[in-house]
């Protein structure tokens, strides 16, 4: 396994830059809600998962990208080939 110093020399600068985009993804929404009309019903469920996710990045632990791919994923249904046409 690499130095924890290593990995944050190496990624740095790509993390700052996907941090920063999500910040301006996040503005932009906010100014438009802000400036236009609210989020609709059927938006609003997908910024909460957004606020959702944000929460986990900050926690400790270091399962952070698995709760994430949970949060984002579906729950597991035995029935889901026909759901989807499979």
């Amino acid at each position: 396994m690499r130095a924890a110093d290593d990995i944050l020399d190496d990624t740095f600068l790509e993390t700052r830059a996907k941090l920063l985009e999500v910040a301006a993804t996040l503005d932009r929404i906010d100014r438009s809600a802000d400036e236009q009309a609210a989020l609709s019903q059927r938006a609003k469920p997908r910024r909460t998962k957004l606020d959702d996710a944000i929460r986990i990045l900050l926690s400790e632990g270091p399962d952070r990208a698995e709760r994430l791919q949970r949060l984002f994923s579906r729950d597991y249904e035995t029935d889901w080939r026909q759901q989807m046409q499979v």
